[in-house]
């Protein structure tokens, strides 16, 4: 029975990414050409009413007719309207529309991946993460080399060594990945990473206190905890949570590496403290740091103070303790959560008929990068732009047009375009002052945080090429988010109390991360971890690592006796062989040393 429903699962999975691919007249890897059904017409008569709608300073739309791609990406998002309004302006300049397709929720990456693989029709561009090496064996990507010397600003994401970086075994490029490339210098005003995160409310009823190691942040909680049992509505506040589940449980595993002081290589310690000619690689899994770590996560349980059901909570489930406020602190990356809690602008109603939003009151996030000692220098933020080479978007071999694919994006880079993709219509979206300077109104603020409204105007092409820093005009950041003016103006009242009281004026500046630019040509390592596979030894023992950390260090968390506990996970721990992963690890370090 079980494998019936298992069987109808993925014959439904398959239809549904089926119709998400487009088809192709042929197949090409590098110069080999076959063919291949034609399943759908690409081509459709452009609708000519948005042409004099367009900016008069974008260029002159020139096609009559469009080719529409589609595309497919391994996340869960959400799709905007059919008709939406940008996304007709970027047609019309660039002669292409893409409709985006994403990964269909309780769907697994590699399962979505391997119908798409198995129905032999692919989408024009995929982006399927770590997926996307299997789809390269398949031999179902373009090869980019000779598309990158046709379209430069395609090339310019990227240095020929960082290129370099992407190239296969067979020598050649298939994918790019398009975020955090940054323009001229980097300009992040967002901390992306993963941090302890704390509600801004915390520190300002003691005054803004100098927050260092983990036992002063659970000291915080537990505190106003006690002193703060209740949301104004009557929920009972959750001092901490966090994930233990599937992939997301980096939230529990990783802090021993950063507690330390070290950047997120997510599979191992570099140590350069004797030169960085001299890196030392250590396992951070069963250091004195972890067991400090894991026996103050056991502490606080049996206080109560960890919320109860963190090891067994569905992540939609976490999200949902989120969006109430009453979860006073948190392990996460930023981009995991942040963007969920739209409800915090929500008007809610108090137990004394008051009215309030989660936002007046101080419930928004800050970073805190922790160390497990006081005085120590702390990298949560890396301030150098990693390249994850293990992911990216590629064009697929079904695409019937590669060429014009390539010039699509290399399109989305020109500055007229961008604009129209991260800051929208000039006058309708946006402003211009005297010196040139970009900047909104509150009313186009609340507009691009409205759901409808982004469904029916905004169209970011988000898993597709993007920049970050500085506009090529010199004057404006390439995303209204990093321009200094408008970043402040979009942060509610507590938060920009909280940046003041600390003397930051973003979440960068507020973690206060060791400021470095050379991590070593090592970092960052997890894009060397993440392609491995159980063929070799090393391989092996790091997903058997993964694996048993998963079930293991929930268990460190909640039992009853911790030294125990902690003696039957560093044995049991030592039969995955991390000393063969480590010493592998070692080597690549020393590889990529040169």
């Amino acid at each position: 029975m079980r494998r019936s429903k298992k069987f109808t699962a993925g014959l439904l999975i398959l239809a549904m990414l089926i119709s998400l691919c487009s088809c192709a007249g042929s197949r090409r890897k590098g110069a080999e050409i076959e063919k291949s059904p034609e399943v759908s017409k690409p081509e459709t008569e452009v609708e000519t009413e948005w042409t004099d709608q367009l900016p008069t300073d974008y260029p002159s739309p020139t096609p009559t007719i469009i080719t529409e791609f589609k595309m497919f990406a391994g996340i869960v998002n959400k799709e905007i309207d059919k008709d939406n309004e940008i996304q007709k302006m970027i047609t019309e300049i660039t002669g292409v529309k893409v409709t985006e397709s994403w990964l269909p929720e309780k769907t697994t990456l590699k399962s979505a991946v391997d119908s798409i693989t198995a129905s032999g029709v692919y989408p024009d561009f995929i982006n399927a993460f770590e997926e996307n090496i299997e789809l390269y064996k398949k031999g179902a990507l373009i090869a980019w080399d000779d598309y990158l010397e046709q379209y430069p600003d395609l090339k310019s994401l990227y240095t020929d060594e960082q290129w370099d970086m992407f190239r296969q075994e067979d020598g050649h490029i298939y994918w790019a990945n398009v975020f955090e490339r940054y323009n001229e210098k980097n300009t992040s005003t967002i901390h992306n990473g993963q941090a302890f995160w704390i509600q801004v409310r915390v520190l300002e009823a003691y005054g803004y206190p100098k927050i260092e190691t983990l036992d002063q942040y659970f000291e915080l909680l537990e505190k106003y905890a006690k002193e703060h049992p209740e949301m104004p509505d009557g929920t009972k506040v959750i001092p901490y949570t966090c994930q233990a589940k599937d992939w997301k449980n980096f939230c529990l595993v990783l802090p021993p590496m950063m507690l330390d002081g070290y950047p997120n290589n997510l599979c191992v310690n570099v140590n350069t403290d004797e030169g960085m000619d001299k890196p030392k690689v250590s396992d951070y899994n069963v250091s004195d740091t972890a067991k400090a770590y894991y026996k103050k996560l056991n502490e606080e349980y049996k206080k109560g103070i960890i919320d109860k059901d963190f090891a067994s909570q569905t992540y939609d489930q976490y999200i949902e303790k989120l969006c109430t406020g009453a979860v006073l602190g948190l392990c996460d990356e930023y981009w995991d959560f942040a963007y969920n809690l739209m409800s915090y602008d929500l008007n809610k109603e108090g137990k004394d008929g008051s009215t309030y939003t989660l936002s007046e009151i101080g419930c928004n996030y800050v970073p805190l990068g922790l160390t497990i000692k006081p005085g120590m220098k702390q990298q949560w933020h890396t301030y150098e732009e990693s390249i994850d080479i293990s992911s990216g978007i590629a064009v697929t071999v079904s695409c019937k047009d590669p060429d014009k694919a390539f010039k699509f994006l290399n399109a989305l880079l020109s500055q007229p375009v961008h604009d129209l993709r991260f800051w929208g219509v000039k006058d309708v979206d946006y402003l211009v002052d005297d010196e040139g300077k970009y900047y909104r109104t509150p009313e186009m603020r609340m507009n691009w945080n409205n759901p409808a409204y982004i469904a029916k105007h905004v169209c970011e092409y988000s898993y597709l090429p993007q920049w970050k820093g500085m506009s090529k005009d010199g004057i404006n950041n390439m995303r209204p988010s990093e321009q200094p003016s408008e970043f402040m103006a979009t942060l509610p009242i507590p938060v920009q109390k909280c940046f003041k009281a600390y003397g930051a004026s973003n979440y960068v500046e507020f973690i206060g991360s060791e400021y470095k630019t050379d991590y070593g040509k090592w970092f960052p390592l997890w894009s060397w971890s993440n392609n491995l596979n159980v063929k070799t030894d090393y391989g092996k023992a790091w997903t058997d690592i993964v694996k048993y950390r998963e079930s293991a260090c929930p268990e460190l968390v909640i039992a009853k006796n911790f030294d125990n506990a902690w003696k039957n996970y560093v044995s049991e721990y030592n039969k995955c062989g991390p000393d063969v992963f480590i010493k592998e690890a070692q080597a690549e370090v020393e590889r990529r040393m040169g």
